[in-house]
């Protein structure tokens, strides 16, 4: 049987590299986090978000169609879907309101404060006032479930008798401000953090979290003293 052109060419196999489709929006997430940490909102362009993760800036707008979407997924892929978690844990966790918030923030210094999604804090408080659209965003999506989640913890205490009743709208603030702290001195330490201290976190965070706890005054002479200035 004669053998056909075909039959006398040597078998040649063709790989062609196929990317996941689903893996490119996570790969255009990474990158994207990366530069707005880097280098903020304002200056970072999609051209170098999907140059960074290897494809064409088309790519990224079949994904995104803006770059305030994308900034909009980073911040709900990296810190938004948290809550989610935390939430569950509020209702299922079995201690002492004490442990819950020491555990609130042990947890959130693992999953936000010691990854580059702490980045996305101080970019808020330097750009949100010249990017409304994503100030907005950003308070529905973290703000406003993070101080719902503090108050369901402070009123547990309060509900409990664990905590004295106080003021939840301003106890809230008590609570994230040492957060708030603890990522400035990460991104901008020299400006928050004197040069002679090293700031450790997680002896930062227990010293924070005795000090919401037990405050500064000695037990016998606080009745006295706040009674005084009053």
């Amino acid at each position: 049987m004669p053998s056909t052109p075909s039959d006398s060419l040597p078998l040649k196999t063709t790989r062609i590299r196929v990317r996941r489709k689903q893996a490119r929006p996570a790969e255009l997430l990474d990158a994207a986090l990366d530069l707005f940490v880097e280098k903020g909102y304002a200056a970072t362009k999609v051209e170098t978000v999907a140059a960074r993760a290897g494809v064409s800036k088309g790519t990224l707008f079949l994904y995104f169609p803006s770059k305030a979407d994308l900034f909009n997924a980073v911040v709900r892929e990296n810190i938004g879907i948290r809550f989610r978690q935390w939430n569950q844990e509020f209702e299922a966790f079995q201690g002492s309101t004490a442990d819950m918030l020491r555990y609130c923030y042990h947890s959130w210094w693992e999953h936000v404060g010691a990854t580059k999604a702490s980045g996305i804090t101080k970019l808020m408080l330097c750009e949100a006032g010249n990017f409304p659209e994503i100030a907005l965003f950003y308070q529905r999506e973290v703000s406003e479930p993070g101080h719902a989640l503090i108050r369901r913890i402070l009123q547990r205490g309060i509900d409990s008798g664990e905590f004295r009743s106080v003021d939840l709208d301003y106890a809230v603030h008590a609570v994230v401000s040492p957060l708030m702290f603890l990522t400035l001195s990460q991104h901008a330490s020299l400006a928050c953090v004197p040069g002679s201290l090293t700031v450790s976190p997680p002896l930062y965070l227990e010293n924070q979290i005795n000090m919401l706890l037990h405050g500064l005054l000695q037990p016998e002479a606080g009745p006295g003293i706040l009674k005084s200035q009053a």
